[in-house]
């Protein structure tokens, strides 16, 4: 999985609890037809950071944050080992078709390999078919569908 990036000087960083009001607008254009609750994803984020089993990352150009990329290190039985899952990766709009989710996507795998994870995988809803395709082209098959639904908000937490 290798990709030229055509903007030089990014870099590709953890982030850390003060990034999260510019990682926010992120995640507003990862799922634009939600009403966001913004200090629920804050303390979400925060947990993430502090959590042996998440990792996070920020691409920065210059000062700006331009792409979140989030992965959970699961213990599974299916690949007898550690499966990294990417739960979130967005780059934002002015800066998609640079290579920014390619170099993301390297580094989200590295530090898969880091955790010792015998495979990488994401879920992605049907209506992001040009995410499909960037996907395939970097080596990720798809090989099943994401079934979910709702659980009850647990009490005193604000739906």
């Amino acid at each position: 999985m290798t990709g030229a990036c055509d903007l030089p000087g990014i870099q590709i960083l953890s982030p850390k609890a003060g990034d999260f009001p510019e990682i926010f607008p992120l995640l507003e254009q990862l799922w634009p037809d939600r009403e966001l609750p913004p200090e629920r994803l804050r303390a979400v984020f925060s947990r993430g950071l502090a959590s042996l089993q998440q990792e996070y990352l920020i691409a920065k150009s210059g000062r700006q944050i331009i792409a979140f990329g989030s992965l959970t290190i699961k213990n599974n039985l299916w690949q007898a080992g550690n499966l990294a899952h990417i739960d979130e990766l967005v780059v934002e709009i002015a800066f998609r078709g640079r290579g920014v989710g390619t170099r993301m996507l390297e580094e989200l795998a590295k530090l898969a390999e880091k955790h010792h994870c015998r495979r990488i995988e994401l879920d992605s809803a049907f209506h992001r078919e040009t995410a499909h395709r960037f996907y395939q082209g970097l080596g990720f098959e798809n090989r099943g569908l994401v079934f979910s639904r709702p659980l009850p908000v647990p009490e005193g937490e604000a739906d």
